[in-house]
Parts: structure tokens; sequence; C-alpha cells
């Protein structure tokens, strides 16, 4: 990105998919910032991780549903490294039910971390990126924000909400020099999946023409060309990571 680290924020990255996301991203030379919300300690460890390594990483706790905690998250960053190069917005949770049976708390809850989060976050960042004209944003949503799934109403609208704000965003941005794209993941083993019997395991199997599960390695080289020189000239997509399950 530039002769100095690259400074990144990852949401939600003490474990699975942001964690390899962040680790990834040390790997490319980005100073990173690990964010999570609750207990420290995952978050803790990938910092530590990486600071052993010989790289700059720091561990800020913010909840990305409350403005005030992003507020202070942002201005956290500027005031230790004095930029914003990369921003992803991974951290997301699920609460499936049936629709019939979907409360509005959980309702509200996954819109609110899931979508309402990457826009306060996606805000913030651009306050910065805008004055470098400079910036890299990447969005992780979900195939099922394109395809829909049952039992996931909230989580389908909020990660197909997402991608519609990757795209609008894009739009709005890309004289600035900043490029905003998504990452669709299909089933990767994360420990939500590994959580699933083995007959949906199989059954899901079925649908994948890759014929296994997907890795956090798998979406973390998707970031890391996504916020690469090499992706200057692509914004406004969104780029499947599910070994052929969605070819729509």
């Amino acid at each position: 990105m530039n002769s100095q680290s690259p400074v990144a924020l990852v949401t939600g990255s003490g474990r699975g998919i942001g964690r390899a996301i962040a680790l990834k991203l040390f790997e490319k030379g980005a100073a990173v910032v690990i964010n999570d919300v609750g207990d420290a300690g995952p978050a803790e460890e990938v910092a530590g991780y990486i600071r052993e390594k010989g790289g700059q990483s720091s561990v800020l706790l913010a909840d990305v549903s409350k403005e005030n905690e992003v507020t202070g998250l942002f201005e956290s960053i500027i005031s230790s490294y004095g930029r914003i190069d990369i921003l992803v917005n991974n951290a997301g949770i699920t609460r499936d039910q049936l629709l019939l049976r979907l409360s509005e708390e959980d309702w509200d809850r996954v819109l609110d971390i899931n979508l309402k989060g990457a826009f306060l976050c996606t805000r913030a960042a651009l306050r910065y990126m805008v004055k470098q004209r400079r910036g890299r944003i990447v969005n992780i949503c979900s195939v099922v924000g394109q395809t829909g799934n049952a039992g996931q109403a909230n989580y389908a609208a909020a990660k197909g909400g997402l991608i519609a704000l990757t795209k609008t965003c894009a739009k709005e941005v890309a004289t600035r020099g900043i490029t905003v794209n998504a990452i669709a993941p299909g089933f990767i083993d994360t420990e939500m999946t590994r959580r699933l019997n083995d007959n949906i395991k199989q059954e899901v199997l079925k649908q994948i023409p890759a014929g296994q599960f997907g890795t956090t390695q798998d979406v973390a080289g998707a970031v890391a060309f996504f916020v690469s020189d090499d992706a200057s000239y692509i914004t406004g997509q969104v780029l499947r990571v599910d070994g052929g399950l969605v070819m729509a």
C-alpha cells in the first residue's frame, strides 16, 4: 500500500474468520488493530502472536453497533497510528429461527451488529480515508445474503443489506482513491459449522461442487487480494468464496 506499514482494522477478529484475516494482513505487512467485544482474551492472543513475530498490533474492544464506541475506536486508532488504511467489517452474529418464531429482539440484534455496525465503522473510517485520498474497505457478507436461507431471515437480510451498502459506498468514494468490496463466504470450517450434526454436513457437502468446506484462510486470501495494489481498479464487487455453491 505505502512505504510505511498500512494500518488495518479488522472487526470481530478475536477468532474464526476475523482472526485469519488479521494474521493474513500482518503477513502482508500491515499493522493490525484487533477488535472484539466482551472477553479480551482471544483478541489479546492474536495481537500477542503478531507482536511476537515482530509486527505491530493492538487490541481495542468496542461494540460496533454503538456509535459512541465506534467513534472512540477510530479516535484511538488515529491517536496511536496516525492513519487508517484498511477496514474489514467482519463482526457478525447469528440468531437463527424460523420467521414465524423470530423475536423482535433477535431481529434487531443481528441487524445492529451485522449491518448497522458495518455502517458505523465505514462512516467513521471514511472521515479519515477521504482526507488521505486512499483506502480499502472489505465487507464480509455471506452467500445467504444473495440466496436467502430458511431459518435465517435476520442474518440473510443483514448480509443482503451489507452487499447493497458495499455497492452504494463504492460509487460514492471511488473518485477519492477508496475501493469498497465484499466477500461472500459459503460454508467455511469454523466453530459454527463444526456444531452441525453429521447428517446436515453431508447434505451440505452434496451441494458444494468442490466437495469440501472452505477454510478461514480461503477467505483471508480473498481479503488480502482486495486490499492489495493488484485490486486498485476493482470496486463495488462481491466475490463468492464458496467452492462453487452459488454460480448464478
